[in-house]
């Protein structure tokens, strides 16, 4: 079974692993989120790439949701000796990464290659792909100006007023080698449960992709990253009422309407399953919050079913 995600880091990454519990090698596809990158100490960082990387390859922080585990930060503890700025924390096996990197990027190679081989060097067995290999920069726009996307929600620990939320470059990408014939060929499309408009936004921004998702034979099933009026983590909440969507599954649903088919929701919000259906989409009660391994691989079963 052809699985395709849409990805974008820590809650997809329970799901992803769930997923490939339940799934044989080279079955499940994911397509990750690119908006989130940035330049750290001149270094290309993709934090949602890697830690979908890491998650499947077994390397994952799973206390912090980000970052490789048995983590040292000497290099950052030196930088901070420098003054260089420290506030996106680094340690020192993921600096690995992001060196290898950029010098591969600086060397003209398309980022979609570059996150092929770092994750066959981790192992993973499952195919990682960008949504592009053109910058695609989320921003963050503030009653006091434009910020990154890690500088609102890493450095400023998500605390701005948010206006808008813009997909910089978006419009001039296009999509990486072989997403779209992902979507095409998948037997199923998974939307992951991340934040709607900060990771799901960024990919369907690049022009292409959400064209294929409507015209793709698999239907594609979401989950909901809202449970009960509320972001199951990060600030996916305040995101969606600054884009004018109610933050609960039917904003999710608004958010990735036309194409998405069905979504699972938590049994919190189970009665919101016919405003779901008026809105044309299915609604799948199960267990979304996912605390442990057994709940990762039982989500992914429910999706697989759904």
């Amino acid at each position: 079974m052809r699985i395709t995600a849409l990805a974008g880091g820590t809650g997809a990454a329970k799901l992803l692993r769930g997923l490939a519990a339940c799934l044989g090698p080279g079955e499940l596809t994911v397509v990750g989120n690119v908006g989130d990158d940035a330049e750290v100490w001149g270094l290309h960082v993709s934090p949602d790439l890697d830690t979908v990387t890491y998650a499947l390859a077994g390397l994952l922080d799973t206390g912090r949701g980000w970052g490789r585990a048995d983590e040292s930060f000497r290099c950052l503890e030196g930088m901070a000796g420098y003054g260089a700025p420290t506030w996106f924390t680094l340690g020192d096996r993921d600096l690995a990464t992001h060196l290898v990197r950029t010098q591969a990027l600086r060397a003209g190679r398309p980022l979609s290659a570059v996150t092929a081989d770092i994750a066959a060097r981790l192992r993973v067995a499952a195919r990682i792909l960008p949504a592009s290999d053109d910058p695609v920069r989320t921003t963050i726009v503030t009653p006091d100006g434009r910020l990154g996307f890690q500088e609102y929600f890493v450095r400023d620990k998500a605390l701005a007023e948010v206006v808008a939320v813009e997909y910089g470059s978006a419009a001039r990408a296009r999509p990486a080698a072989g997403v779209l014939e992902a979507i095409a060929h998948a037997d199923r499309v998974v939307v992951c449960p991340s934040n709607p408009v900060t990771s799901i936004g960024p990919i369907v921004a690049v022009p292409g992709i959400a064209d294929a998702l409507g015209a793709a034979r698999a239907r594609v099933v979401g989950v909901s990253p809202i449970v009960g009026g509320a972001a199951v983590s990060g600030p996916a909440g305040a995101l969606m009422r600054a884009c004018g969507l109610p933050v609960s599954p039917l904003g999710v649903a608004r958010a990735y309407a036309p194409w998405l088919g069905a979504l699972l929701v938590d049994p919190r919000d189970a009665a919101l399953a016919a405003a779901l259906e008026a809105d044309g989409v299915r609604a799948v009660v199960a267990e979304v919050v996912m605390t442990d391994r057994a709940r990762e691989v039982a989500l992914a079963r429910a999706v697989l079913a759904a």
